[in-house]
């Protein structure tokens, strides 16, 4: 079932949504800690996110599919964000260096056209970053959080359906160990439970991350083979 974009926002305003958008938000500038003067484009619900890389980019730009509805951001700024239908960007071929996909792949219609379209707007050398719930947590049954919405996978699924657009994954990460239940204790040792469950139980994870390039080399076209002439005595 998909959630809309004031659900998501309700979550985030909640303690335990704060909490989860900075144990993420922590793994997504590990794999991204400079961004400066590049391009960079957030697909889903990226507002909790996207801040990361604010004041370091040359553009950065929210969109979320139109089934999700609108989604402002940021708050009490000039608005950057923008609705758009998942296979319809509204953006330039290759026009974006750096794509993060959060709260978007398990919320498609269709994560091949979405996929797609990520692909066409991403530069030769850009990178894409996907978080999508983990198949195997306990984040993707509960639908009180919006990573109980839509379609879990696994690190293996995952790698699939990448490579079957046309990318190729390059680092794996994963997040979000503490429980989606519980009281002030649990958030308080959020993140002791985040540094425990990396080294322990990876699988236990709520949320897997990829970061993957265009595989170019995928969609290149195979050299003609080189034609030899004979000739033929004519009789």
């Amino acid at each position: 079932m998909a959630i809309d974009a004031t659900a998501m926002a309700d979550f985030y305003a909640t303690r335990r949504g704060v909490i989860a958008a900075r144990l993420i938000r922590a793994r997504l500038f590990g794999l991204w800690p400079d961004l400066t003067g590049m391009a960079v484009l957030g697909i889903g619900y990226p507002a909790p996110y996207l801040r990361l890389w604010r004041g370091q980019a040359a553009r950065c730009i929210a969109v979320t599919p139109a089934q999700m509805g609108a989604a402002r951001w940021p708050a009490h700024r000039p608005n950057l964000s923008v609705t758009a239908e998942e296979e319809s960007l509204p953006l330039a071929d290759v026009s974006i260096d750096r794509l993060l996909m959060i709260h978007g792949l398990e919320q498609a219609e269709s994560a091949r056209r979405m996929l797609r379209e990520a692909w066409r707007v991403l530069k030769p050398d850009g990178r894409l970053i996907v978080v999508v719930p983990n198949r195997t947590s306990a984040w993707a049954y509960l639908e009180r959080t919006p990573f109980g919405h839509g379609q879990p996978y696994s690190a293996s699924q995952l790698g699939r359906l990448l490579a079957g657009a046309l990318f190729r994954v390059e680092r794996r990460d994963v997040a979000l160990f503490m429980p989606p239940l519980g009281g002030g204790t649990i958030l308080k040792t959020a993140s002791l439970a985040e540094r425990a469950g990396r080294r322990a139980m990876p699988q236990a994870a709520g949320v897997i991350l990829a970061e993957a390039a265009k595989d170019v080399a995928g969609v290149m076209p195979l050299r003609e083979p080189r034609r030899r002439m004979v000739f033929v005595e004519a009789g």
